[in-house]
């Protein structure tokens, strides 16, 4: 496996660059470079070289070969499952599901892989509010995105949904396209949550408060 800078850090942190330069340039000529005032240069210079690689950090993304498996859905998010729950699924599918949710903090990886391979028959972008992506709510008020994929085994509704920092999603499919398992899905940035609609059938294989890796933890088990 190896490590790759996600292209959606690439402006973010040439922004961040320019900004934490021209602050410490700033700092550096209006604040004298002897006694206590060294000590507070070189502290402040030090925390904007940690901060500007935790931009840096946020934005990588791991390369691995997915072991594809058309029984299984993986996750489509690095995170914590937060949310395992029979509930109404209102917006597409119109029916009840399992609903898994995983919450990425900002020290997670936040690009999305598709779950399974199939065709993406449908997907729609809402306006929304900000609440924090623990919140009960956050994935009918919050700002989201909301995908669906069809095979031949089963239809499952994916949503990227934003949180109280993060207010940008990105997804790079569009509705006729053939996805494949693993495959990137899209990105959300700065703090988030993802949901799965899983069929009542599906056997699911995580628990609460579990760590999970997109593309290489499975979700949940379709039957055979």
């Amino acid at each position: 496996m190896s490590i790759k800078l996600h292209k959606e850090g690439y402006s973010v942190i040439s922004v961040f660059f320019l900004i934490l330069v021209t602050l410490v340039a700033l700092l550096n000529y209006f604040i004298p470079y002897e006694g206590i005032g060294k000590y507070i240069l070189i502290f402040l210079d030090i925390a904007a070289i940690l901060f500007w690689g935790l931009v840096i950090f946020f934005f990588r993304y791991p390369v691995f070969d997915v072991k594809k498996d058309e029984n299984h859905i993986l996750s489509p998010a690095d995170g914590k499952i937060v949310v395992i729950e029979k509930t109404f699924e209102k917006e597409y599918l119109n029916e009840d599901r399992i609903q898994v949710s995983i919450f990425m903090s900002p020290l997670n990886t936040h690009m999305n892989r598709y779950p399974i391979s199939g065709k993406m028959s449908y997907q729609k972008y809402h306006k929304g509010k900000f609440l924090v992506a623990w919140h009960p709510k956050s994935s009918t008020d919050n700002e989201r995105n909301t995908i669906v994929i069809e095979n031949d085994k089963l239809k499952l509704l994916v949503r990227q949904i934003a949180g109280a920092v993060a207010r940008r999603i990105r997804w790079y499919g569009k509705v006729g396209d053939d996805v494949n398992q693993g495959d990137q899905l899209g990105f959300i940035k700065f703090g988030s949550r993802l949901d799965l609609f899983i069929p009542l059938g599906a056997e699911i294989k995580v628990k609460m408060d579990e760590a999970v890796y997109a593309g290489k933890t499975i979700i949940a088990e379709i039957k055979k």
